[in-house]
């Protein structure tokens, strides 16, 4: 019997798998996303950003990356699950996690999701997340980045 899911700080030598599990998933092949992309952001230590993997039987088997400090709240920059586990839900148990950390701290967690990638917009709106709206052309020509926020309130009280 496996044990079960684990999370973890990213590591630096988690970069190669995690790199092989970007150049292998949507939205980032349609983006045009490369191995010098990934080399620069995946760097430790992270520049400006925190970052964690999800582990199964000792495996790296997903990452996030959350910027701090986003429009009242936190940013998740990047959430990825190797395409062998994908519809696992290991990528539900990653984010969970991330919103423990970021509702502690702030009352807001937004993530923009490729307006063609309908499994990443349905997986978030699952999870409460709704979105706010376009950015059209922010990445590539032609397609927009849906900026989408979960929140545990207004960040004032009135």
């Amino acid at each position: 019997m496996s044990a079960p899911p684990s999370i973890r700080p990213y590591r630096g030598e988690d970069r190669d798998a995690v790199a092989r599990m970007l150049a292998d998933s949507e939205p980032w092949k349609t983006l045009g996303y490369t191995a010098q992309d990934w080399d620069g952001l995946l760097t430790v230590p992270l520049q400006g950003r925190e970052g964690f993997v999800i582990e199964t039987d000792g495996t790296a088997a997903g990452m996030a990356l959350l910027r701090q400090r986003f429009l009242l709240g936190d940013y998740l920059e990047l959430l990825v699950v190797a395409p062998s586990a994908q519809g696992t839900g290991l990528g539900g148990i990653l984010l969970d996690h991330l919103e423990t950390l970021v509702f502690a701290r702030t009352k807001n967690l937004f993530v923009c999701v490729s307006d063609f990638n309908q499994k990443a917009r349905q997986f978030y709106e699952r999870h409460g997340y709704r979105k706010i709206g376009p950015i059209p052309n922010f990445l590539i020509q032609g397609s927009a980045e849906i900026l989408m926020r979960k929140t545990s309130g207004p960040v004032r009280k009135s």
